[in-house]
């Protein structure tokens, strides 16, 4: 095999690659001798079918096979003989290839960049911790009962006030742009719905209306579709509904007593208080993990400046601009995005990709050098906590990941990404501060 190096450029590289014809020949000949020893055909002995009708029936896919195979060779044999590492598939170009002749491919690949280690002592962090109280506590109880409340009908007439239950009966159009209104549309309408006065779950601006409104009333409510609405063809315009108040109750909230208690499956008010206590410093906590994690990877994203390879960008960059065209389709683009033309859009999510393979790859590096691995019982918990978001299909969701490798990898990621940011906040200088719940839970979500 004769192998050219071609003038490189930045990470690239390409080869020109020679596979002598003899090679090729006498590889070519031994899978046919060995094709003709076992063929069973019509008018031949087993194992006696003559070399030129067994190169007549099968020569040309056995040639197509032996090209396959001697290119996929020859390249592994280029890689490891320069100890490359590739990031992408290599590409391979045929240059000349025929019967008697010598084999001659273009390999082109892109490589790895070399990528050094921060220091990671000089990466300082702060990890905000928060604990519940006996507010938060309250809090969360308060919304359980909201959650769990029952309603009772309201024996005096009168109007119907914020936080009362309406049952109704409405009937939605669209308006045209002369002020006339459309058929009624699919999904439109109902009949004795219960609807929490100014509450939540419809339309902007639907469930305000209904305030003051008493049983056997009707009304004409004028309300607008949000423009990232479900469904698209409602998505911004304008709808009148007709409706019609039949019953009026009020919302009746259970007492928080061991029977409450009993209800969310807890013995009483004591073990539910501290269940509750348990998961929101769960919660907390997560929060916390959230937000050092980000600060370390901002903070490793300012360290690594190693030039990252383009093809890994550009697949990268493809997947994110998917989105963003679905979303620019469906008017769902986020206000900061809504002004920018489609070159600025381009530029600032390519720069998002670059990031992320940019971090990708150094937190892979640092796994690497540092022989972080995500064992077997790793990976088993991992499809077991997936297949359990599958009731009555466990079997199969386990299935699909033994058959699917690449199902597999899906799940290794995330837990080789978490091991190794693990890794480098032991290392890094992490103070601790205490926080209010509200402060910790307002920063994360913005």
């Amino acid at each position: 095999m004769q192998v050219t190096e071609l003038p490189a450029e930045g990470l690239k590289r390409a080869f020109q690659v020679v596979v002598p014809a003899a090679s090729l020949a006498e590889r070519r000949d031994a899978r046919l001798k060995k094709l003709g020893a076992e063929l069973r055909l019509p008018g031949f002995r087993p194992g006696k079918v003559p070399p030129a009708v067994v190169k007549a029936r099968y020569g040309q896919a056995v040639a197509g096979e032996v090209l396959e195979e001697s290119v996929n060779e020859a390249t592994r044999q280029v890689i490891s003989d320069r100890g490359l590492r590739p990031a992408l598939q290599p590409k391979i170009e045929l240059v000349n290839y025929s019967e008697g002749a010598d084999l001659e491919y273009k390999l082109d690949l892109e490589l790895l960049p070399e990528i050094p280690m921060p220091e990671f002592a000089g990466i300082t962090l702060e990890r905000e911790k928060a604990a519940p109280g006996e507010a938060e506590v309250d809090e969360f109880l308060a919304t359980m009962r909201e959650r769990l409340a029952g309603t009772e009908d309201v024996a005096e007439a009168r109007p119907a006030a914020k936080g009362d239950v309406l049952v109704c009966d409405f009937e939605g159009r669209l308006k045209n742009e002369d002020g006339s209104l459309a058929e009624p549309f699919q999904g439109g309408t109902a009949s004795d719905m219960p609807i929490e006065v100014g509450g939540t779950g419809f339309i902007p601006g639907f469930t305000e209306q209904l305030e003051g409104m008493s049983p056997g009333e009707k009304k004409d409510i004028e309300v607008a579709f949000p423009e990232g609405y479900q469904a698209a063809e409602l998505a911004g315009k304008p709808a009148v509904f007709a409706i019609t108040a039949k019953a009026l109750k009020t919302k009746v909230l259970p007492e928080v007593n061991d029977e409450f208690a009993k209800r969310l499956g807890v013995e009483d008010v004591a073990a539910l208080r501290a269940r509750v206590t348990e998961n929101l410093q769960r919660e907390y906590d997560a929060l916390s993990r959230m937000k050092v994690k980000r600060a370390l990877l901002d903070a490793l994203s300012e360290r690594a400046s190693f030039t990252v390879p383009e093809g890994m960008v550009d697949a990268e960059f493809s997947q994110i601009w998917q989105r963003v065209e679905a979303d620019l389709k469906a008017g769902n683009l986020d206000d900061e995005d809504k002004d920018k033309d489609e070159a600025t859009l381009k530029a600032d999510y390519r720069a998002i990709a670059e990031r992320r393979i940019r971090l990708g790859l150094l937190l892979s590096e640092i796994g690497r050098t540092n022989n972080i691995q995500v064992s077997n019982d790793e990976l088993a918990n991992a499809m077991r906590t997936e297949a359990s978001r599958y009731p009555g299909q466990e079997k199969q969701v386990i299935e699909f990941f033994r058959n699917n490798p690449q199902a597999v990898d899906g799940l290794r990621a995330p837990i080789f990404e978490e091991k190794v940011v693990d890794f480098v906040l032991e290392l890094a200088q992490v103070n601790e501060k205490q926080v209010a719940p509200k402060d910790l839970t307002a920063a994360a979500a913005e």
